[in-house]
């Protein structure tokens, strides 16, 4: 039996009791000392504990590395602008179809196609020979009129002469009658004295004549006019400046007199006014209240690819019952000719305009009725807040925050149905560029 020094010198020194049965011995490991075997010992004693220890107790986790990551936007101040476009046609600003006052072959032509004109420029002469007759004509009844006018005037004065000598003969015989009564006989007073008023029936007589003879010359005067002024139409000039867009007739042709009766193909040409076209823009009835006259507005030519300036210049003030819009005009200089009537043009019309308000994306507010909106805001503490905010005026992109965000606020952008209020998320600012669709 193995002792108690025994069993402390096999621990120590490797040593070990001796196998019974005769069994046979195996390898033994290196002996070590007693102080390498109580080092080992308080090392296990020491490092046991906190292994176990270290196994007991939960790791500690980030929760802020697990949020989602949400899409947000910062508040800012923006200038906001409604507009309204609408496509449109250029008309000229006006366009006639130039007829002839009076029948006549052209005999002169200054025109074709394309001729650009100014007002009061002869576009074609016109022969009327009967008209240049009637001129003759009314310039003779002038002359035999001024010669009536001379015979009344002579007329007249031996009318006053002889009236002249009557009256007096009368006077004087009269004033002898009350100076020494009887000396004349009474046959002969009542002779002058009818001579007197014949003479005086005589002047006016003359008078009437002459006023007669002038009224002639001056109705003969008057058909002269007349017929002057028919025979200048016979030079057909241009009412105002523009652009010779067809021409319907050429030298030697008979234009017809322009009554209602002749109205169709007698026109010599069409003339229209392109330095100044206008736009016939049909304004829906919700742009109605925001339209103002002598408003600046772009006009784009796609076809030419360039922007214009144009003008309101009037509106109907009346909404078309059938279509819900109103007569709306526009007018674009065009002094160089380079837009030509036809063009297809595409209009902003400015409604409202708002200058540095808080704004958001449309997509950030949810609707709540009128004037009313829900959004989502990350606080401070990249929790979600749901705020109710008034809405103002809105874009086709932006809509106006009239109370309950503040400047540089984050909100959610695009689906917030996922996100709930409290939840801790990680927000990601998004630019602008990245809001397109």
């Amino acid at each position: 039996m193995n002792t108690e020094a025994d069993l402390e010198s096999s621990l120590f020194c490797g040593h070990r009791p001796a196998l019974a049965n005769g069994a046979p011995d195996v390898p033994r490991k290196p002996c070590i000392s007693a102080q390498q075997a109580v080092a080992r010992l308080l090392f296990a004693t020491l490092m046991v504990p906190g292994i176990f220890s270290g196994c007991a107790r939960p790791a500690k986790v980030d929760a802020s590395a697990s949020a989602p990551v949400v899409a947000v936007v910062p508040v800012g101040r923006h200038d906001l602008a409604n507009k309204l476009e609408i496509a449109s046609e250029f008309q000229p600003y006006q366009e006639i179809e130039v007829y002839a006052k009076v029948s006549g072959y052209v005999r002169k032509l200054n025109i074709n196609w394309g001729t650009h004109v100014k007002a009061g420029q002869v576009l074609a002469e016109l022969e009327i020979p009967e008209l240049q007759q009637q001129l003759q004509e009314d310039e003779a009844t002038i002359h035999r009129g001024e010669s009536d006018v001379e015979r009344a005037r002579e007329e007249l004065n031996r009318a006053n002469s002889a009236y002249k000598v009557a009256h007096l003969t009368y006077q004087r015989m009269a004033d002898v009658q009350k100076s020494q009564p009887g000396l004349v006989a009474q046959e002969d007073i009542d002779v002058s004295e009818g001579k007197d008023v014949e003479a005086s029936a005589g002047v006016s007589a003359a008078k009437a004549s002459l006023a007669s003879a002038e009224q002639g010359l001056a109705a003969a005067k008057a058909t002269l006019d007349k017929d002057k002024a028919l025979y200048a139409y016979s030079h057909i000039t241009a009412p105002f400046d523009g652009v010779v867009t067809m021409m319907n007739a050429y030298t030697g042709a008979l234009l017809p007199a322009g009554t209602s009766s002749n109205v169709g193909t007698s026109a010599l040409c069409r003339l229209s006014q392109n330095n100044l076209l206008r736009l016939v823009i049909p304004v829906p009835e919700r742009a109605v209240p925001d339209l103002r006259l002598g408003e600046t507005i772009d006009v784009k030519v796609s076809s030419l690819g360039k922007t214009f300036s144009g003008k309101i210049v009037r509106f109907s003030d009346q909404i078309d019952t059938q279509t819900r819009t109103m007569h709306t005009e526009v007018e674009v200089p065009n002094a160089n000719y380079e837009l030509v009537p036809g063009m297809y043009a595409s209009v902003e019309i400015p409604l409202q305009k708002a200058a540095k308000v808080l704004a958001v994306p449309t997509q950030v507010v949810q609707p709540g009725g009128q004037g009313k909106g829900i959004v989502l805001l990350v606080n401070d503490s990249n929790q979600i807040e749901r705020r109710n905010v008034t809405t103002g005026m809105q874009t086709a992109t932006e809509i106006e925050i009239v109370s309950g965000l503040k400047e540089n606020d984050r909100v959610i952008f695009g689906s917030q149905g996922q996100y709930q209020p409290g939840e801790l998320v990680s927000p990601k600012v998004i630019e602008a560029q990245e809001m397109e669709p």
